[in-house]
């Protein structure tokens, strides 16, 4: 049990680490290539920040525990919103401006009835999942569409300022690309196994284990992206950031772990999570632009109000397992 537990911790760690390294590798290894800094921070720094996510379903789908690869994508969501915005906004009030974010906050709620669809049946086939994935790159392709169109949000500029401030030779950038990459891979092997090891032990399902530990463990590059854009005064980052990490979890990350492996869905993950998940972006949406669709501050009673609903959530879930 302890040799589990170090492991998840260690995981965490490196898990968050190793897709640091990845992330700054491949954006500069990108930029060497020539890439537009657009591109570069919609598909790689976007990806990048759900990386975590994305390797520890994959490889959870793979040893075939469909609970935590699901439990991990939807308690991403709710830790983003619930915690990651509720922090935030409890520090300092969220000031909404970015036109982007209107339209990409309704394309997450409605790609989240979507997700909540497929579960109805109790299991998401691999079809789902390629249909999830087909449904991602769309939305990837349309976004940089719009942006070389030009009418991308002032939140495409962060990821070229980033990159201009720490430009990284091309054989340094390489290296933290394939280091950040196998750490990424190895990291999440050490997390799914202390994982799935101590839920066994304890008698709990691998997918609380993923809607809690894992979930907040995986989440703390999206906090850490947070807690700097609040130092930086970059409001609209923090949602930016949090939205594109939802419809990466609620597309890819699913849609990548049922591709590699069916996973049985219990119904108490759409009545109880996928629930909860749609509830907090609904209410992320209204908090953001109110009932007339102006934007609006996100104020530290409603940040309060979002930490709440997740220590509920969480006490709702020991007390299932205490039960």
């Amino acid at each position: 049990m302890l040799l589990a537990g170090l492991a998840i911790l260690f995981g965490l760690i490196l898990l968050v680490w190793s897709a640091d390294r990845f992330i700054e590798g491949a954006a500069a290894t990108a930029k060497h290539l020539g890439m537009p800094s657009l591109l570069i921070g919609m598909v790689i720094i976007g990806f990048g920040t759900s990386a975590p996510e994305l390797a520890v379903s994959a490889m959870a789908a793979l040893d075939g525990n469909p609970g935590l690869a699901l439990g991990n994508a939807y308690g991403s969501n709710i830790t983003n919103i619930a915690v990651i915005v509720g922090i935030t906004a409890m520090i300092a009030p969220i000031a909404v401006h970015s036109q982007v974010l209107r339209k990409e906050l309704p394309l997450l709620l409605a790609l989240t009835v979507f997700a909540g669809y497929q579960l109805i049946d109790g299991e998401l086939s691999r079809l789902d999942g390629w249909l999830l994935l087909v449904v991602f790159t769309a939305v990837m392709g349309w976004s940089i569409f719009q942006g070389i169109r030009g009418k991308a949000d002032p939140l495409a500029g962060d990821a070229e300022a980033e990159i201009i401030q720490h430009p990284m030779p091309l054989n340094k950038a390489l290296m933290w690309l394939v280091i950040g990459l196998v750490l990424l891979l190895v990291s999440s092997r050490m997390l799914v196994w202390g994982a799935v090891f101590i839920a066994q032990s304890l008698g709990v399902s691998d997918l609380v284990i993923g809607l809690t530990i894992v979930a907040i463990g995986t989440s703390l590059p999206e906090l850490a992206s947070a807690l700097a854009a609040v130092k930086k005064n970059e409001h609209d980052l923090i949602l930016g950031n949090i939205i594109g990490s939802g419809i990466f979890n609620t597309l890819a990350v699913v849609g990548l772990a049922a591709t590699i492996e069916p996973l049985s869905v219990e119904m108490e993950v759409l009545y109880r999570d996928w629930t909860l998940m749609t509830a907090l972006t609904l209410g992320l949406m209204l908090m953001g632009f109110g009932l007339s669709g102006k934007p609006r501050i996100i104020t530290r009673l409603d940040g309060a109000i979002l930490s709440l609903v997740y220590v509920g959530y969480a006490g709702f879930l020991i007390s299932t397992v205490l039960g």
